[in-house]
């Protein structure tokens, strides 16, 4: 373990291991297998990295996006470790070279698809190669019950059989219990010790609003961040390109993203957004996956996600680097009914249909909690919490509750005597008392619950149907458009033999907005140390802008962080900076010196 401690201070610039790492270092070290569980920005790739440097031979890295081999690739040559990837976007001679290279074992880590690794010719050759260590990483792609599901991940386990005596480790940020039994099952990782660091990401606030008026919500979101980077997410492709345009309008630099556009608009998208500040990204979940960008201040989901799973590991991209970041959602209840309707209409099994709406109604409960939401977050991975967070909605703002029995009440017998046959907005309009032509002719204005719900706004009404479809006494039947039907459960209720107490929507009752808002990277800067910052990340991006790289992979805004707090004046102070290698001292220490100390 000595070597793999000089590593991490002398090639990466760390002082010390964090949680798991030297743990799964020493297994892996000692030849055994690996299932690690660490949060994004975790310090995963240090669990595979070192050791493929420590061990004879070369380190195979599966990883299931180009994007991010490219990054990782990048990263680490500017470390001075000789590290490749192997992809469709080689040419033949260079692929050939890259064998040759990897024969000699003058290769460090190589980074490959599932789909390439698969076929017999690479095995082939790479079982004539020296192997150190293999890394499968995203390895909550191999479930099928995954929101990530990639079907090669599947097969993946013909590598114990090709290399029976090479370590290997599976890694992912997102497994619940069953998803990680199924890793270690697909894989083939009978024995192997598992290493779960927790889910927690202290530094990302939570908040969750009911879906009002939803570009409105977002800009008044995104008003107060200009000039940060981040994520909007999106459930359609339409919707992406409509809502980056229309951010566009508003003066935000907004890019779409999804699978429809050309794969030579989405790596240029994908690369503004790595390099350039204060790019957001309007995106499908075709994004993300594998973006290592650490200063992504915001998360923003316009539409619910299909599960927890997939909204952990989507807000999951923001505050990498630690500082202050923001998970921010908007739902309705036709997000519900989409969702559902997706579901029924997929080619998926009735057992998986099944879990995915054990998932969705998990989903929305969570989204309706009245007490800590990131502590019920954490429960629903097996993770604890001793204390409330005092960093999400729930905590900053306690929602009231009041007694909606007889609201309650009202709603489901209005459901009741329209025939079940309608959506929301219907039954609310007969409760409201609205003549339109669509209730004449059907006769509802003269139903016993025309007009009786006078006393709540519509929002209002939205916000009690949506709980009381989360709680179970009603049911949005996506096959009939989101027809309202009452469940067996609304019984009890409707005969008067329960109270109900709901929770009472700030944004919906007077259009208010979390107490605080986190600082920014830029708000943790002192008024006085602003010239230099900017001039520390002019810099930075200088440097980056001349080896084609993200700012990032030079230097963290934590490091960069900790030059303004310490102002190293020598090259011994400098690499006494977390982040500061050998490597980099030598290619960027007298630039940034001569920064700091008016050079």
């Amino acid at each position: 373990m000595e070597q793999a401690r000089q590593l991490l201070q002398n090639v990466y610039g760390y002082a010390g291991f964090r949680d798991n790492q030297e743990a799964v270092i020493e297994a892996v070290l000692a030849g055994r297998d690996a299932l690690v569980l660490m949060p994004t920005g975790g310090g995963k790739s240090l669990c595979y990295q070192i050791p493929a440097l420590v061990r004879e031979g070369t380190g195979i890295v599966v990883s299931p996006l180009i994007a991010l081999m490219q990054d990782q690739v990048d990263a680490l040559r500017l470390l001075e470790i000789n590290a490749a990837f192997l992809n469709s976007t080689l040419s033949p001679p260079e692929q050939q070279d890259l064998f040759a290279q990897l024969q000699a074992g003058d290769i460090d880590l190589l980074y490959i698809a599932p789909e390439r690794l698969l076929q017999p010719g690479t095995l082939d050759r790479l079982a004539r190669c020296p192997v150190s260590v293999i890394a499968i990483d995203e390895a909550h792609c191999v479930s099928q019950w995954g929101h990530d599901f990639r079907p090669e991940y599947m097969n993946l386990d013909v590598l114990r059989e090709r290399f029976p005596d090479v370590p290997r480790l599976a890694l992912t940020a997102t497994a619940d219990a069953r998803t990680r039994a199924e890793i270690l099952e697909r894989l083939e990782l009978d024995g192997a010790e598992t290493f779960i660091s927790g889910f927690d990401r202290p530094n990302i606030r939570y908040t969750v609003q009911a879906k009002t008026d939803a570009r409105r919500q977002l800009l008044q979101f995104l008003e107060p961040r200009r000039g940060q980077s981040g994520i909007v997410y999106c459930l359609s492709r339409k919707k992406t390109e409509s809502t980056a345009e229309w951010l566009g309008k508003q003066g935000f630099t907004a890019l779409p993203y999804h699978a429809g556009l050309s794969a030579e608009t989405r790596e240029t998208h994908q690369q503004r957004f790595l390099r350039d500040d204060g790019i957001v990204i309007v995106a499908t979940i075709a994004f993300g996956m594998g973006i290592d960008k650490p200063d992504v201040r915001f998360v923003a989901h316009l539409d619910l996600p299909k599960s927890l799973e997939a909204y952990y590991q989507e807000t999951g991209r923001a505050g990498r680097d630690g500082e202050p970041a923001e998970a921010w959602m908007v739902y309705g209840l036709q997000d519900v009914v989409r969702l559902r309707q997706m579901l029924d209409q997929s080619e998926a099994g009735e057992q998986q249909k099944r879990i995915e709406r054990q998932k969705l109604d998990a989903l929305l409960g969570w989204c309706e909690v009245t007490g800590c939401r990131r502590r019920a977050l954490l429960e629903y991975f097996g993770d604890d919490l001793d204390n409330d967070c005092g960093n999400c909605d729930t905590c900053l703002q306690p929602p009231q509750t009041w007694d909606a029995t007889t609201a309650a009440r009202k709603l489901l017998s209005c459901v009741y005597r329209t025939g079940q046959r309608f959506g929301a907005g219907h039954v609310i309009d007969v409760l409201e008392g609205k003549e339109s032509d669509k209730i004449t002719q059907r006769r509802h204005h003269e139903l016993s619950t025309f007009g009786i719900g006078t006393e709540l706004a519509p929002q209002q009404w939205r916000s009690v149907l949506r709980q009381l479809i989360v709680r179970g006494y009603l049911f949005a039947d996506a096959e009939r458009y989101g027809a309202l039907k009452l469940t067996a459960q609304s019984g009890e209720l409707l005969r008067g033999e329960m109270t109900l107490h709901l929770r009472e929507d700030p944004h919906i009752q007077a259009g208010k907005s979390p107490a605080k808002k986190p600082k920014s990277g830029m708000d943790t800067v002192p008024e006085e140390d602003r010239d230099l910052w900017e001039a520390l990340r002019a810099c930075r991006k200088r440097l980056a802008d001349e080896q084609g790289v993200p700012p990032y992979v030079i230097f963290h805004d934590k490091t960069l962080k900790d030059m303004l707090a310490y102002r190293p004046a020598s090259e011994d102070e400098l690499l006494a900076v977390n982040g500061v290698g050998q490597s980099k001292l030598e290619r960027y220490g007298k630039e940034f010196l001569a920064v700091i100390n008016g050079g």
